[in-house]
């Protein structure tokens, strides 16, 4: 071609002129996906997100539709509540590490119990070489008022691990009684309440059946919000069905759907929508898709506030806020490496701090391999210090927002929590839903295609699948409890349930057994009246499992 046909050939505009460029460089290009399934395009423009709806769409900090946060000054005026999780070996152990963890900055604590306790039962009723390993031993009021020790319970929120009937609540509950403490000052939150999650992904956790499960937690909102003002006694759960493989948007959708069952189930109690959702909370694994999880959270504030105003009829601004709690995922941890999950894990957190979370729990690198030791713990909070103070991530509100990536991903990843939401309301809700294993259905087949991915080496997993190491990093011991201490805890506790009062804890069984067959008495208030006289954790459920039946979850083959 001469000089003029160069010349005179008709000039490409920009965008088909990078176009050309891009094609002739990258070749042939299979599409990139998020874990949503979303196409991710390799460049992003005003033709995908112009800010022409703005205000309708995005708006201000604390303003409908809250897609940009839900308080007006957001990080920039109140951080996020540092909260790590803590559970290991007895009452003394745990609080030895949450003064330990409060030294270094945690501003929260959460108590994790042992997984004796998760599955119902008492310290005396298992081999002592399991107790403690993954969890504190905290069968009866004695018990927790040892573990919150020096813990200002007036002054500091306490998130409990604490599924269906409650009894950590109802412990705390008596551990303030005891130190003339009033329930209006006890703060923080039931952070297992949500049983459909459970019932769905975390059988360990799941203590009654499904319709005992509902009832229970019914009694146990009414009776916080007229005793407990500034509990929280419903945290809704996305991170057990996104831990056991839906997808993010999958994810958020259930979540959604679940707290919009629980909202109407309140109501048909009775209760006001206004009351109920002004202490409703959520709780999210971060996984490492980090755009993807920015998006996630994004679009779920604008969903949940539209929902909470339009669907469920919530007249007062506070009840539109989707307050969250976000943990980095343990699932994106590794055991081989594992020194590499600190990189993972401050990805994670960042992704958390930038979508606008209310606390946060970062993991430690070690926790792909065993409960977390007082060092990782350690570096687990600083990264959060790191964050916060180095990085100076709170400086600006919502900083991605406006990016035309992260605007259109929001818009899409919005219209697949929205398609999410629609199949589980043609079955009747999220109580159906679960009930009939559709929602298990479909965790499965997102986990086995992820699965697939990571097998094919589709998806990269350093360490895993790429990048592998000859020699793994040496992995930090298992921390386990000092058996004699175990033993001791153990005895203490056999020698308390026999001298209290055997009447005074048959009467009490029995009023909580009369509750439960009952329409008009309120279990939960049962459960705090006799963990008061000195009824253990175990047989509060044992009780109630004989009245509401065993949780037997569905297994889908």
């Amino acid at each position: 071609m001469t000089l003029t046909e160069l010349q005179s050939e008709p000039k490409k505009q920009p965008q088909e002129q990078w176009h050309t460029d891009y094609s002739r460089q990258i070749g042939d290009e299979a599409p990139i996906r998020n874990r949503s399934g979303i196409e991710i395009k390799p460049l992003y423009t005003p033709s995908d997100w112009s800010g022409d709806r703005y205000l309708a769409d995005l708006g201000y900090p604390g303003q409908f539709p809250l897609t940009r946060g839900i308080y007006p000054t957001m990080h920039r005026g109140r951080t996020w509540t540092q909260r790590q999780l803590i559970g290991l070996g007895t009452p003394e152990d745990y609080n030895k590490r949450v003064r330990s963890i409060l030294d270094a900055g945690s501003s929260a604590i959460s108590l994790l119990p042992c997984c004796s306790g998760f599955r119902g039962i008492d310290c005396d009723e298992v081999e002592p070489v399991l107790l403690g390993t993954c969890g504190t031993v905290i069968n009866t009021t004695d018990h927790m008022d040892r573990a919150l020790d020096g813990v200002p319970i007036d002054q500091i929120s306490t998130a409990m691990n604490d599924p269906s009937p409650f009894t950590l609540l109802a412990f705390t509950l008596g551990v303030a009684r005891r130190r003339g403490i009033a329930w209006s000052k006890v703060t923080g939150t039931s952070n297992q309440s949500d049983y459909l999650s459970h019932f769905i992904a975390n059988h360990q956790f799941y203590r009654l059946s499904l319709p005992g499960s509902r009832r229970v937690l019914l009694d146990h909102i009414e009776f916080c919000r007229r005793h407990v003002p500034n509990w929280n006694p419903m945290s809704v759960v996305g991170q057990h069905m996104q831990q056991a493989g839906a997808t993010p948007a999958e994810t958020m959708g259930f979540t959604l759907s679940t707290a919009i069952q629980y909202a109407e189930d309140c109501v048909h109690r009775g209760m006001d929508i206004d009351d109920v959702l002004r202490r409703f909370t959520f709780f999210f694994d971060i996984s490492i898709s980090f755009f993807e999880e920015v998006a996630k959270f994004r679009a779920a504030r604008r969903i949940w506030a539209r929902v909470a105003r339009d669907r469920l009829g919530a007249r007062d601004p506070a009840s539109w806020r989707f307050k969250f709690h976000g943990q980095t995922s343990g699932v994106d941890l590794t055991q081989q490496q594992p020194l590499n999950n600190i990189a993972r894990v401050s990805v994670q957190a960042i992704a958390g701090i930038l979508s606008g979370l209310q606390s946060l729990h970062t993991d430690a690198y070690d926790e792909a391999i065993a409960c977390p030791s007082e060092e990782t713990a350690r570096v687990a909070v600083a990264t959060q210090n790191i964050l916060r103070e180095e990085a100076r991530l709170c400086d600006v509100i919502d900083p991605l927002g406006g990016s035309y990536y992260v605007e259109r991903l929001t818009d899409d990843m919005e219209e697949q929590i929205e398609k999410v939401i629609s199949r589980i309301d043609a079955v009747g809700g999220m109580y159906n839903a679960a009930e009939s294993g559709l929602v298990q259905t479909m965790i499965g087949e997102s986990a086995l295609a992820f699965q697939e991915q990571i097998d094919s080496g589709q998806r990269k997993i350093v360490g895993v699948n790429c990048y592998q190491a000859d020699e793994y990093l040496a992995a930090p011991p298992t921390e386990r409890p000092d058996p004699d201490a175990m033993n001791r805890h153990i005895e203490q506790f056999k020698a308390f349930k026999q001298e209290r009062s055997q009447h005074q804890v048959s009467q009490a069984l029995d009023a909580l057994a009369r509750a439960a067959n009952s329409t008009d008495q309120n279990t939960f208030e049962k459960v705090v009246e006799a963990v008061d006289v000195g009824v253990t954790h175990g047989e509060v459920i044992a009780c109630l499992r004989r009245e509401l039946g065993f949780g037997h979850p569905l297994v889908i083959a």
